[in-house]
């Protein structure tokens, strides 16, 4: 495999917001996947997985979520965004900028990987393939007790909280970064309903999903409580017609922690694990 080669795109949406679309990409690639990253991570943390997947031919593109990064925009109390902003305004834009030359997976982490099941069933007829990696529903059923009891207070008290101080200051919490109020909410909406929604517009996330009929590759860690495998299950049962294959990766595995987040200091094995099947099914 020839040394893959490297890139960035600045792209913008209709309301004004610019971002940097990042690729890592071989001479020829198999399958291209657009990559979203998990709330509140910047893309660029994602290099050293697009450069994994590229030594296996998938040439990969790192999207930037609103508010992160290489993003024009930070949010505030005058500056608010949510699911309607992100899969009706920027992914879409993300999308038209990935060439044409190989299948089209899209993939992501944590809530990148719901969100990319989401955007797949808004465009059934370009999307190849799904990859998802520490990804689940954060519906509170899907989570084992005791910590399932307490979620629904952590999904009515975030969002009073954003509302409150016009933004989520997440890093002070432990969670994601500055988050916009309205993404929170929608976020929230989900844990406890487990119904995908985009408030203000006509989209049906869950119509879409449910009529995806596309190979999903899932690497779930095994011990990773942000994203237990019954939410990544509770996840792709909102696509009951897609061929889903799971593997749970340990620390041996891995060779660092098997959480949420440890993986992306050394992803190789999630890397290989995702190609793995990606050629079968492509």
């Amino acid at each position: 495999m020839s040394q893959a080669r490297t890139g960035e795109q600045l792209l913008s949406s209709t309301d004004g917001h610019r971002w940097t679309l990042a690729r890592v990409a071989p001479t020829q690639p198999r399958a291209r996947l657009l990559w979203l990253p998990a709330l509140g991570v910047a893309a660029r943390h994602y290099l050293p997985l697009a450069h994994d997947l590229a030594a296996h031919g998938i040439a990969v593109h790192l999207h930037e979520w609103r508010g992160n990064g290489s993003s024009s925009l930070r949010p505030s109390r005058e500056r608010d965004w949510g699911y309607a902003e992100l899969l009706g305004l920027d992914l879409p834009v993300s999308m038209d900028a990935v060439p044409d030359d190989a299948p089209l997976w899209l993939g992501g982490h944590s809530l990148g990987g719901q969100l990319a099941c989401c955007l797949a069933g808004q465009h059934r007829q370009r999307v190849a393939g799904l990859a998802l990696v520490a990804s689940g529903t954060p519906y509170w059923r899907s989570f084992p007790a005791p910590r399932r009891w307490l979620l629904p207070l952590a999904y009515r008290f975030l969002p009073w909280l954003a509302k409150r101080q016009g933004v989520l200051h997440g890093r002070r919490l432990g969670f994601g970064g500055t988050e916009a109020r309205s993404l929170i909410a929608d976020w929230a909406a989900v844990g406890r309903s487990g119904r995908y929604a985009a408030p203000g517009t006509s989209l049906d996330l869950e119509a879409g999903m449910a009529a995806l009929e596309v190979p999903v590759q899932a690497v779930a860690m095994a011990d990773d409580w942000l994203g237990p495998t019954s939410s990544l299950h509770a996840l792709l049962a909102h696509m009951p017609r897609a061929r889903a294959h799971v593997t749970v990766l340990d620390q041996s595995a891995l060779q660092v922690r098997a959480d949420h987040f440890s993986w992306m200091r050394a992803p190789e094995a999630v890397a290989s694990r995702l190609a793995e099947k990606f050629f079968d099914e492509s």
